[in-house]
């Protein structure tokens, strides 16, 4: 799957930012040391915008910025072949074509940046469009769109259920993180289910950050 298959699979704008936001939640209480969590969201990114920000310590990212015009993505696959390190450090033809000129300001954010963006995949949607849209760009089979963005797509919480217990080495209770998929309110019981080492007030600064509802 390139970004060309994903624009066609993403759900709409708010289930990308209900769950993006809840992959935020999740790491948040599964995993104490905040310099090695996956999946972070800001909600005062800016005063207009928030942003789903993935980081997997390897080199591999994603940025997703929540504005007033819609929704800006940029994915980066630090093996991909189109990276823009193997090309001379300019992006691969076709990547940034089109992007409308509201979300230029998110396109050339320094934060996504180094001499050209950290870019193998783009793509975004205005309020006006009827679907995800992306440039057009060619041979792009191995752009990491499919990896990047696979939980964001799929939208369930069994997904993340199968990639944690991978990635945490241990059972987790499916209900608990389908109450955060939700965006319900966390509670002690959700919480100490996911990771008996967390307690609700631990989290209290980061559930403010994240923006997650609280009862």
């Amino acid at each position: 799957m390139s970004v060309l298959d994903l624009v066609r699979r993403l759900p709409e704008p708010a289930v990308v930012r209900r769950v993006s936001r809840a992959l935020a939640v999740l790491d948040l209480v599964l995993n104490e040391d905040e310099t090695t969590r996956c999946y972070q969201f800001d909600a005062r990114w800016s005063d207009t915008e928030e942003a789903a920000l993935m980081r997997d310590g390897s080199g591999n990212e994603y940025s997703i910025v929540f504005s007033p015009d819609g929704v800006f993505a940029y994915g980066f696959d630090h093996e991909s072949p189109i990276s823009p390190y193997m090309h001379q450090m300019t992006t691969w033809p076709g990547l940034l074509d089109g992007v409308p000129a509201v979300f230029h300001a998110q396109r050339d954010d320094k934060a996504f940046w180094d001499e050209v963006p950290r870019a193998t995949v783009c793509f975004w949607r205005t309020t006006e469009d009827t679907g995800w849209r992306c440039g057009p760009v060619q041979n792009v089979e191995a752009d990491g769109a499919d990896w990047l963005f696979e939980l964001v797509a799929d939208g369930r919480p069994e997904a993340y259920l199968t990639f944690a217990e991978e990635y945490y080495e241990r059972a987790l209770e499916l209900e608990a993180i389908r109450h955060v998929y939700a965006l319900m309110p966390l509670t002690e019981y959700v919480v100490t289910s996911l990771n008996p080492r967390r307690q609700l007030r631990d989290l209290k600064e980061g559930i403010a950050e994240i923006g997650y509802p609280r009862s």
